[in-house]
């Protein structure tokens, strides 16, 4: 099979799923696009461009076929490639009918879906029946600005059948995208999920003005919380040093372009949760992953002092600066 020559849509319409569309049209001659508007649609084929992020990428729309209905384009596609913020994937797919259990599918969600706090390859295998096995996982360190600006950056891709893995690489990788292989599916994930929540305490952290010495020790001791969980919910070999993983955390932690960390900062330097969240006119996949992190370590218990901390502020009103400083005596 020539992966590049399946019919491969994208689903989504935010920044990712633009860096994701660029990517892909180096590698495969035609892709079929989904946005939930109609007038985001009609825009994109007038300029050639999205209408709202990374306006700096021009698109030939000659090459793109754009859908506004989600049985539509499943219908007519081979691969389905997600990015789209995890709250929206039940709302997207609730109104799906396609048979999608034959799909080969690839997220790059970095969230929950959080009705159930199910990762998006456990809601599709539950509610749709796609096999875990047809099922790739797209993993950082990756601004979705960088790769705008074509700067080199380097992808994980995580599947379970490393034939597959190999074939979901080839339709991202170009000159300015390498991609490494990887059969962790779950602790890619939760990693990823794991590592917005760091980026808020991040972010918290400098808006309360603590400096880099500190941000070094809550970033050192956030890998080694991750490492706890994921081993605990899903035990096997990896090496969470790897870019997957501990380079992941470090773009989202530090990085200019990090929405989690600039949601953090803003309720850091006092403002309402509600008012970030609106500020920010973003979706911060942390807050709601935050909740859901909490919820599942009830069931596991493992020791994670950071993504508590950003609980109770996001969630009971802690005061920020109380719980940051409850969190300075546990680290190390």
């Amino acid at each position: 099979m020539n992966i590049k020559k399946k019919k491969v849509a994208i689903i989504g319409s935010g920044s990712w799923a633009t860096a994701v569309s660029k990517m892909m049209l180096e590698n495969v001659k035609h892709i079929n696009w989904f946005l939930r508007k109609p007038e985001t649609t009609e825009f994109f084929e007038k300029h050639g461009r999205n209408p709202r992020y990374l306006q700096n990428v021009e698109f030939d729309t000659n090459r793109i076929t754009f859908y506004n209905d989600i049985n539509e384009i499943t219908s007519e596609s081979d691969i389905l490639v997600l990015a789209v913020p995890s709250a929206y994937l039940p709302v997207i797919f609730g109104n799906l009918k396609t048979d999608i259990s034959k799909k080969h599918i690839l997220s790059g969600i970095k969230g929950i879906v959080t009705n159930e706090n199910l990762l998006v390859v456990q809601y599709l295998n539950k509610y749709f029946n796609v096999p875990f096995e047809n099922m790739g996982v797209i993993a950082g360190p990756c601004h979705a600005e960088e790769v705008a600006l074509e700067r080199l950056s380097y992808l994980t891709i995580a599947c379970t059948d490393a034939v597959k893995a190999e074939k979901f690489a080839s339709l991202i990788r170009c000159e300015y995208i390498k991609t490494t292989l990887s059969d962790d599916i779950w602790g890619t994930e939760y990693s990823s999920v794991l590592k917005n929540i760091v980026a808020i305490a991040s972010g918290i952290c400098h808006g309360l003005r603590y400096g880099d010495n500190f941000q070094a020790v809550l970033i050192s001791n956030a890998i080694q919380e991750i490492k706890r969980f994921v081993d605990t919910v899903h035990p096997i070999t990896r090496d969470i040093k790897s870019s997957a993983y501990l380079g992941d955390l470090l773009v989202t932690a530090y990085s200019q372009f990090s929405r989690n960390r600039m949601f953090g900062m803003m309720v850091g330097k006092g403002y309402p949760v509600k008012a970030a969240k609106l500020e920010l006119n973003m979706v911060a996949e942390g807050y709601y992953s935050s909740r859901s992190i909490y919820e599942i370590n009830e069931n596991y218990h493992v020791d994670m002092p950071i993504s508590e901390a950003v609980y109770k502020i996001l969630y009971e009103n802690s005061s920020p600066k109380t719980e940051i400083a409850f969190l300075t005596e546990k680290l190390s």
